[in-house]
């Protein structure tokens, strides 16, 4: 392994580092983020490899990844997709629509009695 690049980001509290892997295959996310967690000495839950790139005809391989300080940080850099995003929107919105039936329901028994 060849780190390329190393830079500590304080504010995110992570390393952005690129670095170059040879292998005869296309390495995968999970083996880049084990060989990550080897040399960083971090465990793997606090790497986010989001880059493999190979060019054509070469055996080497260049890897982009976060190495964060701890798993807290990871999830708290992480941004959601628009998916995540309105799912958790409809289920607020829906929360708070039993919220208004039960006060009416409270309400309309209250005026019964």
């Amino acid at each position: 392994m060849d780190i390329k690049k190393d830079f500590k980001n304080e504010l995110l509290k992570r390393r952005e580092v690129s670095f170059v892997v040879e292998s005869d295959k296309n390495p995968s996310f999970v083996d880049m983020k084990k060989l990550a967690s080897e040399e960083f000495k971090k465990p793997e839950e606090n790497i986010d490899v989001y880059g493999i790139q190979g060019k054509f005809g070469r055996n080497t391989f260049l890897v982009k990844a976060y190495v964060y300080d701890s798993k807290e940080a990871l999830e708290k850099a992480i941004q959601k997709t628009g998916k995540q995003i309105r799912e958790e929107k409809k289920a607020v919105l829906e929360k708070r629509k039993v919220e208004m039936e039960a006060k009416k329901a409270a309400a309309e028994a209250k005026k019964a009695e």
